[in-house]
């Protein structure tokens, strides 16, 4: 006797598989194209996302020393100008001060000389004690200021504070009553310009090198962004270009099945 078989459940077994590995396929290429990122699980690429983990860490890690650097940037911006202030008091008493140094001068001459060298004395004070970063004193008293300007452990900057008090200075009861005494405080405030500029000059030498160590940062973390970007972002173009071809594939399939069912619905149709 001879049988009719009808083949149709080998192609529809394929297609079958063929949708349901394309859909899949396509999920993920979704997943990709409205997440922005290739690696939307763990298993799409482990080692890939180990490594951009990581870069993560270290990105953001980078970004926040750029803040703090900026940040010990601006604390020298400060010093440096209470230190100019400093400076200009200082130069006004030294200029007091060969002014009283000479004996044509009376006594309200002296008494009007004094009274300004007083006011210059309180602002350098003023200065000193009210001088801050973030209600932190930098030039009331010495001590350093650390900066941590890099994503790991121990990658940390000082900045050195100053004490600029006429006391630290060696200013207290600067008088202009006698051309002795005068002479006796240019020396002294001709001390205390040199130990303000040398501090000028190192807020400038700090400034440069943490604006530099801040360039070379900031060039690193672009270094490693375009880096994790090549792991993690997904080309868009491609990934809809599969798309596109993961759709067409879908429906091919589909016709194929939908085709066979209408094949084999037809052959049942003549054993009615």
């Amino acid at each position: 006797m001879n049988r009719l078989r009808i083949q149709d459940k080998a192609w529809t077994s394929f297609a079958n598989n063929r949708v349901q590995k394309n859909q899949s396929a396509i999920t993920k290429t979704l997943e990709k194209l409205s997440g922005g990122d290739k690696i939307v699980r763990a298993s799409l690429n482990a080692s890939g996302l180990s490594i951009s983990e990581s870069m993560r860490t270290q990105i953001k890690g980078l970004s926040r020393a750029q803040q703090n650097m900026q940040d010990g940037l601006s604390v020298l911006e400060v010093t440096d100008s209470g230190l100019q202030n400093v400076n200009d008091a200082l130069h006004r008493g030294r200029e007091l001060a060969v002014q009283a140094a000479n004996d044509t001068l009376t006594e309200n001459d002296r008494y009007a000389a004094q009274k300004e060298l007083d006011q210059l004395m309180d602002s350098i004070n003023d200065t000193a004690n009210h001088m801050e970063f973030n209600t932190q004193k930098i030039l009331g008293e010495v001590r350093p200021i650390y900066i941590q300007a890099g994503a790991n452990s121990g990658q940390i900057l000082a900045i050195d504070t100053v004490d600029v008090s006429i006391k630290a200075l060696d200013l207290e009861n600067a008088n202009l009553e006698t051309n002795s005494s005068a002479n006796e405080l240019i020396a002294k405030i001709d001390k205390a310009l040199v130990f303000t500029s040398k501090k000028l000059t190192d807020v400038g030498a700090d400034y440069n090198a943490i604006s530099m160590h801040h360039e070379n940062v900031g060039r690193t973390e672009e270094s490693l962004q375009k880096s994790e970007s090549l792991i993690r972002d997904p080309d868009m173009a491609l990934e809809m270009m599969d798309l596109v071809k993961q759709n067409i594939v879908q429906k091919g399939d589909e016709l194929l099945i939908q085709s066979t069912n209408r094949n084999v619905q037809s052959i049942l149709g003549l054993f009615k």
